[in-house]
């Protein structure tokens, strides 16, 4: 087994790593419960960029440092450096902004691993990834009703389309935390798991994910992303990714394999 590669970057606040099949993003800033500041942010783009690029990395994992949080919500102590004016705000809301789309347009799966505190921003990243798996300490919550800060309609839609408009109302009238069984109730996790096993649950998790054709999960990852759109959903780039599935060399292989019953290996190609 080769030995887990680190990427080098810019900031101490944001490690890159991958380990087989997996690029593992870590917000490192455990002594703030691993706030996200405007360079962590400014990070995230870049990581994906790194993991999108090479074809050993099947999918992603974003998950905090330590023991006590995911990503506890931004870091409000920069606040008055970064976000002191109408300019500064401006641009943290550009860069913040751009890093949650640059999250829903990754190509590859992107899985968050919640141990601890999930809330606030660190809540609209973790939903912004396809699947979420929380250990049973897990909380998560969105404060803004206590801030007095309004809450823009794309992370609202977001959140919607996951729990539905009367969970959506609950998280944000109340402002409370939610124990990690509630979100599971709620459909806001996929999984919740003892406090111990969540890095071997979700490394088996993703090695069942990486074993499977890679064209055919980016063709159901972007129709999804389609059909939520509703009447905008753009149906012919999903018949073209359909299309490209069946003439793909991993669609030989894959029935080849199943005749010759044994595993099969995808490239992606």
């Amino acid at each position: 087994m080769n030995a887990p590669v680190s990427i080098p970057l810019a900031t101490e606040n944001m490690l890159a790593e991958i380990d087989g099949p997996i690029g593992w993003m870590t917000f490192n800033k455990p002594a703030r419960r691993n706030a996200v500041s405007l360079d962590m942010w400014e990070a995230i783009p870049t990581i994906l960029d790194r993991f999108e690029q090479d074809p050993a990395v099947r999918v992603i994992v974003l998950k905090g440092a330590g023991e006590q949080a995911f990503v506890s919500g931004a870091d409000i102590s920069q606040f008055e450096k970064v976000r002191s004016s109408q300019e500064t705000n401006a641009h943290y809301e550009k860069v913040s902004g751009a890093a949650s789309q640059r999250l829903l347009a990754c190509g590859k799966p992107t899985i968050a691993m919640i141990r601890g505190f999930c809330i606030g921003g660190g809540l609209a990243i973790a939903i912004g990834c396809d699947i979420r798996i929380a250990n049973e300490g897990a909380r998560f919550g969105i404060p803004a009703a206590r801030l007095g800060l309004g809450y823009g309609a794309p992370g609202v839609k977001k959140l919607m389309e996951l729990v539905g408009p009367s969970f959506t109302k609950e998280i944000f009238f109340t402002a409370r935390h939610f124990s990690a069984a509630e979100a599971k109730e709620m459909g806001l996790v996929n999984r919740v798991v003892a406090d111990e096993a969540l890095e071997e649950y979700t490394r088996r998790y993703c090695a069942t994910i990486g074993d499977n054709a890679p064209m055919t999960m980016h063709a159901l990852k972007r129709t999804v992303g389609e059909l939520v759109r509703g009447e905008k959903a753009d149906l012919a780039v999903c018949e073209e990714l359909v299309k490209a599935c069946f003439d793909s060399q991993d669609y030989t292989e894959g029935r080849r394999a199943f005749m010759e019953k044994r595993r099969p290996v995808f490239r992606g190609t």
